[in-house]
């Protein structure tokens, strides 16, 4: 699997923008490796950003993301994409206030049994699966493109 990715690539499997890339660059969301100009996504990186824009479509502003992802350092101990396996089930929930890393459905039950007001629960082990499923099915359909490109055009005959 591939371990770096430019702006362009990440821009190309999350669906984001390049701004959106640089400003959380410089506001420290998100800081990627460096190459000269050129920014390089490290695959936790890559799984970030897709956490990232996840909780943005929820309607999390950007400060409160940027809790989420130092919370979920804290919690793990290592960046998200280290620690979620093909197996492992990882859940973020919250309540507006608090927030909750659960790795079991029991866990997660309890909580929402408890809870006095509505909890958002994000799965944080299929985000970083379908990462890596967009990163496997990138890289294929980024060849057939370049093989498309290579090969000569057909026009339609008009008629």
């Amino acid at each position: 699997m591939q371990d770096q990715f430019t702006s362009r690539e990440v821009v190309a499997l999350t669906g984001i923008t390049p701004r959106q890339l640089q400003w959380w660059d410089e506001r420290g969301i998100l800081v990627p490796a460096r190459q000269g100009h050129r920014r390089l996504y490290s695959l936790e990186d890559l799984t970030e950003v897709a956490v990232i824009c996840e909780l943005r479509g929820k309607g999390f502003s950007l400060q409160r993301v940027r809790k989420v992802i130092r919370f979920l350092e804290r919690e793990l101990g290592k960046r998200l994409a280290e620690t979620i396996r093909e197996t492992s089930s990882h859940h973020l929930l919250t309540d507006g206030e608090n927030l909750y890393l659960e790795t079991s459905a029991r866990q997660i039950v309890d909580i929402l049994k408890n809870s006095r007001q509505p909890i958002l629960a994000i799965c944080l082990s299929d985000t970083v699966k379908h990462v890596r499923a967009v990163i496997r099915s990138g890289k294929k359909s980024s060849q057939s493109a370049a093989a498309r490109r290579s090969s000569p055009k057909r026009r339609k005959k008009a008629s």
